[in-house]
């Protein structure tokens, strides 16, 4: 009996063992995930940063540029956006993205812009922003900012709440944080998944709008000394919405302005 018991803590003993070794490899799995979530979301940020100077062109149709496109977009875009540039425009680099398509049918292909002046960029997104589309005769222009991948797919995740949002005043600051008023109380969103959260418990009483959710690991801050836009700085540019008021039709229920 003795020895049965004897054994029976020598299983024990190994067990503890073999548990405590799992329990060790678990929590350096979880470092490990996130590390990766740190670097990930870090990689994003810098991508974001080093698109700053990017802007796409929706609306040019194909082959209009002719065989020098930086020329056609030194000599245009002034006209376009009513502005003298002082200095003139310069750019780094500029080309259609993705390949040519062969039914010219379709929407010709965006054309992005790699500015040499940041300052430029900004001051062409803002009247965008102000006015929509640009029009010079027949063209109508459409102006993005350029983003990567992660988070232009964070932007349009937020952006489907809009429907939702009907009753509140709400703008989306760049890069990716969607910033909500409701009764004079605000609130800052990084995830959309937050977002969903706090609107399927909006009419809870006890839900606080007070609170900011955290950023992501990774993130900071864009650099202040870019110059302001509107009234942010650096690229924390922000697009406004008005809630309804009562007489608007559905058309301009969150108008940008």
């Amino acid at each position: 009996m003795r020895l049965e018991i004897a054994g029976f803590q020598s299983q024990i003993s190994g067990l503890d063992h073999r548990v405590a070794a799992v329990e060790s490899q678990v929590v350096s799995q979880t470092d490990r995930d996130q590390e990766l979530l740190y670097l990930r979301s870090k990689l994003s940020d810098l991508e974001d940063r080093s698109r700053r100077n990017n802007i796409r062109f929706l609306g040019f149709p194909e082959g209009i540029e002719g065989t020098d496109i930086l020329s056609y977009l030194r000599d245009t875009l002034p006209k376009l956006a009513d502005i003298t540039f002082d200095p003139p425009l310069e750019f780094q680099r500029a080309h259609r993205l993705g390949l040519k398509r062969q039914n010219g049918q379709d929407r010709p292909r965006p054309i992005i812009a790699c500015f040499l002046r940041h300052g430029q960029v900004r001051q062409l997104l803002q009247l965008s922003r102000r006015q929509g589309p640009l029009r010079l005769g027949p063209l109508e222009i459409r102006l993005s900012a350029d983003f990567s991948k992660e988070t232009a797919d964070r932007r349009r995740a937020f952006l489907s709440f809009h429907p939702r949002l009907l009753d509140v005043q709400f703008g989306l600051f760049e890069p990716a944080r969607m910033w909500i008023t409701k009764n004079g109380e605000s609130r800052t969103f990084y995830d959309p998944e937050d977002l969903k959260s706090f609107l399927e418990g909006l009419h809870d009483p006890t839900q606080s709008m007070e609170l900011t959710t955290q950023p992501p690991p990774g993130h900071t801050e864009p650099n202040q000394g870019n110059g302001p836009i509107g009234n942010c700085s650096g690229h924390r540019r922000k697009t406004y919405y008005r809630p309804p008021n009562q007489g608007q039709t559905p058309g301009e229920v969150n108008k940008k302005f």
